[in-house]
């Protein structure tokens, strides 16, 4: 399965989310310090629920000793970054890929995205409008399209249903939008 890498996380529940993101897709989650919490607050319990000893979790003491080890583990790591060239859906991704990104508040720096272990940039689409998504929620689209790619390797068996998937979507009136 791919390894997603969260550069100088800062918000204890976005990697408690992770934490369970890692848990129930087998994606082996990398931390790399500086973090702004311990991993042992309770934020970060408390999103990860009971999913901390499940989850595959490797800490790296900084930014150079996470580069020596995708050197090491020959991984191709893709940065995801605001404006980048490819899309998330255009990357053919293999089982020791790296999704790295940024933190919360700073993203990616320029002098890691740049770097010359990074493979390439990588983007969410998103309107043009908005700067951001949630680091969590844009870790969880990352993996999931990586893990679709690689076809649900290791996931449960899809339930079966007593009535057919919808041929067609139901007509109905739109619900409001929230303003």
């Amino acid at each position: 399965m791919v390894r997603l890498a969260l550069h100088m996380p800062e918000i204890p529940p976005n990697t408690g989310n992770a934490i369970r993101l890692a848990a129930n897709t087998g994606a082996e989650l990398h931390l790399i310090r500086p973090l702004g919490f311990s991993l042992d607050e309770r934020a970060v319990r408390r999103a990860g629920l009971d999913y901390r000893d499940l989850a595959d979790v490797v800490v790296h003491d900084d930014t150079a000793a996470f580069a020596a080890w995708t050197g090491a583990a020959r991984a191709r790591v893709f940065a995801f970054v605001p404006d980048a060239p490819t899309r998330h859906t255009d990357v053919g991704y293999r089982d020791s890929d790296v999704l790295l990104f940024g933190s919360e508040s700073l993203g990616l720096p320029a002098e890691v995205a740049g770097a010359p272990w990074v493979t390439g940039l990588v983007g969410l689409p998103m309107r043009p409008s908005n700067r951001s998504l949630n680091l969590a929620n844009a870790a969880a689209v990352a993996v999931y399209e990586a893990w679709r790619q690689l076809g649900f390797t290791g996931a449960a068996p899809a339930q079966s249903s007593s009535s057919p998937p919808p041929t067609s979507p139901p007509s109905a009136v739109p619900p409001p939008r929230i303003r």
